[in-house]
């Protein structure tokens, strides 16, 4: 177990720079080994165990498979997957040669997932930023150390063409994918970048977005965006152009009539299905009493009236 131990802390490899890994490793040699092994056996897997352990370190570092760094998430997910498949072996109680099998079985399992895990950090996707300084912290396997690594770029990320109309909102948005991944990054400042060349600072914030509400012509024109580390060097740069549209009229709508059925409007179609009432026309006798009557109504008018006066 005490050679195993001086094995353990130099033989270092990544996933054993996680110290729940070492001592896993070693609770399995100090309280495993001795209850499922025979004890002329246990010193000849303690050394192959080495071995195994040795192999992680000297993983072959190449282009298209080990960097030799990886991240604190990446050497956690590695931990935790070694340490579940460790605790399966030993909740498992399988002794002797089938335990010895299953041992090393599961290690150079372990060796090829953190190969998988650690595919991200290829020289060709070493720097996932397409421009600007990133600033990557990444824990180099040899020694267990954590470093800064700096993936430099051109600061100059292009720039941004932005329509908005009279009225409406202005949206300036500095936030690139892989600024939450960096280190040492402080904050972003937006500028107003003026047709002399000069610059006029409008904030300077945490959260990479400018909002300005109801903008107006004046507000046309050129913007720039700086993030800033805490070297006091831009990681990046992003320019803006705005162009302010004129105010959108509202046109009022037609009010369409619903479809005509079979080529009639509906207006005429209505009309056409209610019923008209017709007047039929008066018989010539009556007509006659009628005229009548309108020729002696002024007679009988005076007769009234001289009875009255009587």
């Amino acid at each position: 177990m005490v050679t195993l131990a001086c094995v353990l802390l130099p033989a270092r490899g990544c996933v054993l720079c996680d110290p729940s890994v070492v001592d896993g490793l070693k609770n399995l040699v100090d309280s495993y080994l001795p209850q499922h092994l025979p004890p002329k056996d246990q010193e000849d897997v303690i050394k192959r165990l080495e071995s195994a352990v040795r192999e992680f370190q000297e993983l072959p570092i190449d282009d298209q498979t080990y960097m030799g760094a990886v991240d604190e998430p990446t050497l956690h997910k590695a931990a935790w997957s070694f340490l579940s498949d460790l605790g399966h072996l030993t909740s498992s109680g399988v002794k002797g040669d089938v335990m010895v099998k299953e041992l090393f079985w599961m290690i150079q399992r372990q060796k090829k997932r953190f190969v998988d895990h650690s595919a991200q950090f290829l020289k060709e996707s070493y720097c996932p930023n397409k421009c600007g300084l990133m600033l990557q912290a990444l824990i180099w396997c040899k020694a267990c150390e954590k470093q800064v690594h700096a993936c430099r770029k051109s600061r100059d990320c292009g720039e941004r063409h932005i329509e908005v109309r009279e009225m409406e909102d202005m949206i300036l948005d500095c936030d690139l994918n892989w600024h939450q991944a960096s280190q040492g990054l402080t904050s972003y400042r937006f500028y107003r970048v003026w047709d002399n060349e000069t610059e006029e600072l409008l904030t300077e914030r945490e959260q990479p977005i400018l909002a300005k509400p109801m903008v107006g012509p004046k507000d046309a024109g050129n913007y720039r965006c700086e993030l800033g580390t805490v070297t006091n060097s831009p990681a990046t740069i992003i320019y803006f152009h705005v162009k302010v549209l004129p105010k959108e009229t509202q046109e009022e709508e037609p009010q369409f009539m619903p479809a005509p059925e079979n080529g009639v409007p509906s207006t005429l179609t209505t009309a056409l299905q209610e019923p008209t009432t017709l007047q039929e026309p008066l018989d010539p006798a009556a007509m006659l009493k009628i005229e009548l009557i309108w020729l002696l109504l002024p007679g009988l008018v005076v007769v009234v009236c001289s009875t009255g006066a009587l």
